[in-house]
């Protein structure tokens, strides 16, 4: 899958399985929305989906992309989480978490582009386990691939 519309489709088909998602994920995430809406400034932004996990008391920015990761990706996510974290987020919570899902993704690449990050963003290839991309203390919150595929081929 390539270009904007590949990820749209991309998108499409994880929302039509986000209620058995959400059920599989448990944990305490709550799906808030796709295309969500930012207004920043005069200008709009839309992050692709965007859920809220109770346990953690924050948000989560997920960005899909269907081409292999590009440094410039980091960007957008931060600006989508630093966003989140001044319109939507109660003072209460915590920062919000980016997860940035790619086709492919070069590890030395994503460890230098990630280099000087102190927000949690997570850089995760469809076919690897998206918990290895993630800090150790939120492993426990998400499924791992072979969950993740195995709710999603059941409708297929």
């Amino acid at each position: 899958m390539t270009g904007k519309r590949n990820e749209r489709e991309l998108e499409g088909q994880l929302v039509v399985h986000v209620e058995r998602f959400l059920l599989e994920l448990g944990q305490g995430f709550a799906f808030v929305g796709r295309q969500v809406r930012l207004t920043i400034g005069a200008d709009e932004f839309f992050a692709d989906l965007l859920f809220y996990n109770f346990k953690l008391r924050c948000f989560v920015v997920v960005e899909l992309k269907a081409t292999a990761f590009k440094p410039e990706y980091l960007g957008q996510i931060n600006m989508y989480m630093s966003a989140v974290d001044d319109l939507l987020a109660h003072a209460d919570d915590q920062p919000t978490i980016g997860l940035l899902l790619c086709k492919t993704k070069n590890n030395v690449v994503a460890e230098y582009s990630l280099r000087g990050f102190s927000k949690p963003i997570g850089i995760a290839e469809w076919e690897s386990e998206i918990v290895k991309s993630l800090p150790e203390e939120f492993t426990s919150t998400l499924p791992s691939i072979s969950e993740l595929e195995a709710e999603l081929s059941q409708d297929l």
